[in-house]
């Protein structure tokens, strides 16, 4: 017998039985080979209980129902369903039905406690994720629920690949003024985050005949990952105290820069490397990804304003809101726009875009940045407050304490430490206490000696614990680098 779908509880079953559309069940996807019917049935619902396609307590369709859809004799399942029950994959209740019996979770036993599972850090200093408890769900739900009523059903289509308007005449508008990111609402382009904005820049300028793409000598790895996966070479360029050195980047067709906060290391690009970035000839991805959070003075305005046809500038709502609503944004020159638009696919949802548009439209989007900036420059103050004391691990280098660097903007701190050695250790010792701390070598573009390849330290993001752990995550920082 063929592969069949079964409408459980009938809802596919002969028209002779109008009433049986309104019972509850739900569809299974049974492949009843052989001849031997009973036989095939009983191979096929033993199959997906062991392969967990039918998981512990769901309710299988009656007997009745199940003969009906599969066009067999209603006594064979019913047959079958014994025959399970007996065996144990199956239950059965008077009243209730026919439910997959619970099994004992996938791993437990001898074999599987030969391979235990890494341990998982209780409390999370590493950088890149923001204090998800701190999401807005309540004016988030508001204005989603607004939306939809307002939405009219073509808007529920699918969407211009290029972000729907609404989403980007907003962004337009919020970019121009509080990042000062020249953007016509024509040249953004809607991406489900940055990884996403990356990919499809990278493809863009591998069409456009780019081979290398310039890349800061700290940074992520997952991006580079990206750059390479596109078929383009990667060239690292050193990173000082005054930020990146483009004049490394000669011969390269593009460069990824993070100039409002360098990940990791967290130094602004100075004005005069600015300049020289806009008078750079290559194509210049700007990642300002936490652009709207800095906390001793105003936030330095974009890159893009300087060389708007030759910057693509990428923003996200990654940390500002939260990561899991795939939204990101590139401002991209007109050269390149119909470039990046034929590498586009599937981007947002649409609904998710009109949310944000009216979101931001209603200043509810710079309410939630303002609050998150003063919680987060709380969470700055106290993080230097302990690695102030941080005690023999924490020198700097003329020994006057330890040297922590980039907390002016961002989420993150960098504590610089003397050797890779004592970076290892120090995160071995945290993961000791249930802390999850990266190293700079996790970010390093290349190893050993080369643009910054020497540098050793702790990349502490101070953004990730929800409040109530933050304290306790701190104190055990501080018996890491005190001992």
């Amino acid at each position: 017998m063929p592969e069949t779908w079964a409408k459980a509880a009938g809802e596919a079953a002969s028209p002779d039985g109008p009433d049986r559309a309104t019972m509850g069940g739900i569809d299974l996807h049974l492949d009843l080979s052989g001849t031997r019917v009973r036989a095939g049935l009983e191979t096929a619902l033993r199959g997906a209980v062991q392969a967990g396609r039918l998981r512990p307590g769901t309710r299988l369709p009656s007997s009745r129902a199940l003969a009906a859809d599969l066009g067999i004799a209603r006594n064979t399942v019913a047959e079958v369903y014994s025959q399970l029950v007996a065996e144990g994959w199956l239950t059965a209740q008077t009243g209730s039905g026919t439910s997959v019996a619970p099994r004992p979770a996938p791993g437990f036993g001898a074999a599987a406690m030969g391979r235990p599972e890494a341990a998982v850090s209780r409390y999370d200093l590493r950088p890149g994720v923001p204090d998800l408890s701190a999401f807005p769900r309540r004016a988030w739900l508001a204005t989603a629920r607004k939306v939809l009523a307002a939405t009219p059903d073509h808007l529920l289509g699918y969407p211009d690949p290029r972000g729907l308007p609404q989403l980007r005449a907003a962004l337009a508008g919020y970019l121009a003024r509080a990042r000062g990111v020249t953007a016509d609402p024509g040249r953004i382009v809607i991406c489900a985050g940055f990884s996403h904005g990356l990919a499809v820049v990278c493809r863009a300028l591998r069409s456009a005949g780019a081979a290398t793409l310039a890349v800061e000598a700290y940074g992520h790895q997952e991006h580079r990952d990206i750059i390479t996966g596109q078929g383009l070479g990667l060239r690292p360029v050193s990173v000082d105290p005054m930020g990146a050195v483009i004049g490394e980047a000669s011969g390269a067709d593009a460069a990824l820069l993070t100039p409002a906060h360098q990940f990791p290391l967290g130094m602004t690009l100075h004005p005069r490397r600015r300049r020289e970035v806009a008078a750079w000839g290559g194509i210049v991805i700007e990642d300002d990804y936490d652009g709207e959070f800095r906390y001793d003075r105003q936030p330095v305005g974009a890159l893009q304003a300087l060389a708007p046809d030759h910057v693509i500038y990428a923003g996200t709502a990654s940390k500002s809101l939260a990561p899991s609503l795939r939204l990101g944004w590139l401002v991209v020159p007109p050269r390149l726009l119909d470039a990046v638009t034929a590498e586009l696919a599937a981007g947002p949802s649409g609904l998710d875009q009109l949310t944000l548009a009216e979101f931001i439209t209603s200043g509810g989007y710079d309410r939630q940045i303002r609050r998150a900036r003063l919680a987060y420059r709380r969470r700055r103050d106290r993080l230097t407050t302990v690695l102030s004391g941080g005690g023999p691990h924490g020198q700097g280098q003329r020994g006057q304490g330890p040297h922590v660097s980039g907390i002016a903007a961002g989420l993150h701190a960098v504590l610089d430490l003397p050797r890779t050695d004592l970076e290892h250790d120090m995160i071995a010792r945290a993961s000791e206490r249930g802390l999850a701390l990266d190293g700079l070598e996790r970010y390093r573009a290349g190893p050993g000696p080369g643009p910054g390849g020497d540098r050793a330290g702790l990349v502490i993001g101070y953004a990730r614990p929800p409040e109530h752990a933050y304290t306790t995550a701190l104190a055990r920082l501080r018996a890491v680098v005190s001992s």
